[in-house]
């Protein structure tokens, strides 16, 4: 192509215009550098004189280096011209396709208008042929749907006939012929199957009625109640294509499995009737295992494996039967009867080998998860009711029996003796009996009930006589003094006891110890003749009676005879006039000490616990030659018996004679600064309990109890 025939086809710019280059603001910066940069390198050319002969060569340089830069400037300028030119070309060749794209696509837009309002004309046709193709449908199935009423009451009869499978494969046929109906007719509802939704409820609540009384159908009737599962099974399975709710009959026929197994054996009319609870929960201890046999026998084999029919039945069974005692455990207080059989049936019955813990029941029943049937609070309930109601029993029933015992003991007949020739009573054994068989009974139920009961006995025990039978009472590996308290107890009331039976040997005693200390006492053992002679045949009856209660007794009676005869010395009756009578005085002392020695030991006292030595220690006291020396026999006194006081001393020394006020005070000082006595635990009180005249000021130290 030549430059002509382009020239053509480019458009032409207008006369007189030009390209305008661009505005570079840093042109005027550059040029001034470039004149900079020329004038320093003219300078240094051209700086010496001979270098000025070379001037026309570089300005001929220059001028051509100039016209080439002139030259390969406008070769680009132009270059961009032409390229400017043939841009301007080809939009204009674009604004006319664009145009023509314009006027084609406005000439669409009125031929779809046109086709919109030829629809519009032809929506009645298609009204007309959905309505052709419903008539069409219903005309075919019009036989079917005739035939609907007579179907769904032939449904009917075949639930009411308990042919449960057949009626629901009638009730999906007509679900089916529902459906078939339901698209073609745009999810138009006929009226005609307005009865398949009671129909369908008829059915579940057939299901439900089989699944709930599943254990007398599996024994008597075991084809329905198959029947009844497979409905639900295969319901379950069963995906509508219209827009219902899932029946749920698989979860309804779960349901109705647990409540009928509630109903059956929990329902409120079985509940116990107040006295009747022993007779209900052996009843239950004979039907719960049976009906978990049932189950794994008979109802597990006509039910899905995933039901799990015997863990069904054992937690079902055991939930209700746990509602039920808490029930009854909120109203009102049982007896202790009834408290001790519903622990001991809810802890080791219904965990025994009879019921939950049978050998038989296999792991599928699945029954290490079941919770407790009585939870702590309702056991430490029932235990506090027991025990409480065990004590006011026991409690009432030992008054009652001392009643009896007193009234026996108080007969004018001798009491009753055993071989041995003792006196005996057959209380004390049968009280332990009693109370040894309340704890063995409370061990059949549990630990804690019978550590409750064991404490109920010891302290109900406090109210009789210690004997060697009480360790049958005392739990196997308690502690040596668990007994304490209740043996202290005990000895204190035999104490008691001994001193109302010897209240009889003192009103015989006190008049012929009111004769003493006398000159006729100092002369003649008459006296304590007959003091001895009484208390010998008041003794008698004592071995009657066994060990140790026979040693309290004697020893007790041979401490009145003591202390009445401590008593008698304190009265300041008598003042000895001489040394002869001082020996007097401490020889009958000997001899009465000798005399009361032998009687007791004669009706069996041990020497050891006797008081009588004490009239030896008063005898040294009147014997002593030197009255100088009363200190040291006062200072031995004290020693031997901590509890004597000054008085006493004081009236001791009245009974000598012979003592100064000197003398007397030197002798009670030894009290004070001599050496105080050693701890004894087997000494007895017996100053202590004798009252001595309050001796004379005179006689009385400054620094005494009496100053």
């Amino acid at each position: 192509m030549d430059s002509a025939t382009k020239d053509e086809m480019q458009p032409s710019l207008p006369p007189g215009s030009s390209c305008p280059g661009p505005e570079w603001p840093e042109q005027e910066r550059a040029e001034r550098l470039a004149r900079g940069a020329a004038l320093k390198w003219a300078s240094g050319i051209f700086y010496r004189p001979e270098q000025l002969a070379r001037l026309g060569q570089y300005r001929s340089r220059e001028v051509q280096r100039t016209c080439s830069l002139e030259a390969r400037i406008k070769s680009v300028v132009q270059s961009y011209l032409e390229g400017v030119k043939t841009g301007v070309w080809q939009l204009a060749q674009a604004s006319e396709a664009v145009q023509g794209a314009r006027e084609a696509l406005g000439q669409a837009h009125g031929l779809l208008q046109g086709a919109a309002e030829a629809t519009q004309t032809l929506r009645p046709l298609r009204e007309q042929v959905a309505q052709h193709k419903q008539l069409q449908v219903l005309s075919q199935l019009l036989p079917r749907l005739w035939a609907v009423p007579a179907a769904v009451a032939h449904a009917r009869s075949l639930i009411d006939a308990r042919q449960l499978l057949e009626a629901y494969v009638c009730l999906r046929e007509l679900e089916q012929l529902q459906e078939e109906t339901w698209a073609p007719l745009g999810g138009l509802e006929l009226p005609v199957f307005e009865g398949l939704g009671p129909l369908a409820e008829a059915l579940g609540q057939a299901v439900e009625a089989a699944a709930g009384a599943a254990g007398r159908l599996a024994r008597e009737d075991p084809a329905r109640l198959v029947a009844a599962v497979r409905v639900a099974e295969v319901d379950a399975g069963y995906t509508a294509s219209l827009e219902l709710a899932p029946r749920g009959w698989r979860q309804r026929c779960l349901q109705a499995l647990q409540e009928g197994l509630d109903r059956t054996h929990f329902g409120t009319p079985l509940l116990p009737e107040p006295g009747a609870l022993a007779g209900w929960l052996e009843a239950l201890r004979v039907a719960l295992p049976a009906e978990l046999a049932t189950a794994e026998a008979l109802v597990a084999p006509c039910c899905p494996p995933h039901y799990k029919v015997v863990r069904l039945w054992a937690h079902t069974l055991h939930s209700g039967l746990r509602r039920c005692l808490q029930q009854l455990l909120g109203g009102p207080e049982l007896g202790a009867a009834e408290a001790f059989t519903l622990l001991h049936w809810a802890l080791r019955v219904y965990l025994g080998p009879e019921m939950m813990g049978s050998l038989e029941l296999g792991p599928e029943a699945d029954v290490s998860q079941l919770e407790p049937l009585l939870t702590p609070e309702n056991i430490e309930q029932l235990e506090a009711t027991f025990v409480a109601q065990i004590q006011a029993n026991v409690a009432q029933w030992l008054q009652k029996a001392l009643d009896g015992e007193v009234a026996e003991w108080n007969r004018e007949q001798e009491p009753g003796t055993d071989s041995s020739g003792f006196y005996h009573s057959p209380l004390p054994a049968i009280v332990l009996q009693i109370l040894e068989e309340n704890i063995r009974v409370s061990s059949l139920v549990s630990e804690s009930l019978q550590q409750r009961v064991q404490g109920m006995a010891l302290s109900e025990l406090g109210t009789f006589l210690r004997s060697s039978s009480v360790s049958v009472l005392q739990p196997d590996g308690a502690a040596s003094g668990a007994l304490a308290p209740v043996e202290t107890a005990l000895d204190e009331l035999q104490r008691r006891i001994c001193r109302l039976v010897l209240e009889a040997l003192l009103a015989e005693l006190q008049p012929l110890f009111a004769a003493l200390p006398s000159r006729r006492w100092l002369s003649s053992p008459e006296l304590l003749d007959d003091v001895c002679e009484r208390t010998a045949r008041f003794c008698q009856d004592f071995r009657r009676v066994r060990n140790p209660a026979a040693q309290l007794l004697l020893a007790e009676a041979e401490r009145t005879v003591v202390l009445q005869y401590l008593r008698a010395l304190m009265q300041g009756r008598l003042v000895c006039r001489g040394a002869d009578e001082r020996t007097q005085a401490a020889e009958r002392l000997q001899q009465d000490a000798a005399q009361l020695r032998e009687l007791f030991l004669g009706l069996g006292l041990e020497e050891s616990v006797q008081c009588a030595p004490v009239l030896l220690a008063l005898r040294d006291l009147l014997n002593l030659r030197d009255p100088m020396l009363l200190g040291l026999e006062v200072a031995g006194l004290r020693q031997k018996f901590p509890d004597v006081s000054e008085d006493h001393v004081s009236a001791l020394l009245d009974l000598r004679g012979d003592v100064s006020r000197e003398q007397r005070l030197a002798a009670l000082s030894s009290l004070q600064v001599g050496p105080q006595p050693s701890p004894s635990a087997g000494r007895r009180a017996l100053f202590s309990l004798v009252p001595a005249p309050a001796p004379a000021l005179s006689s009385c130290l400054p620094s005494g109890p009496c100053a």
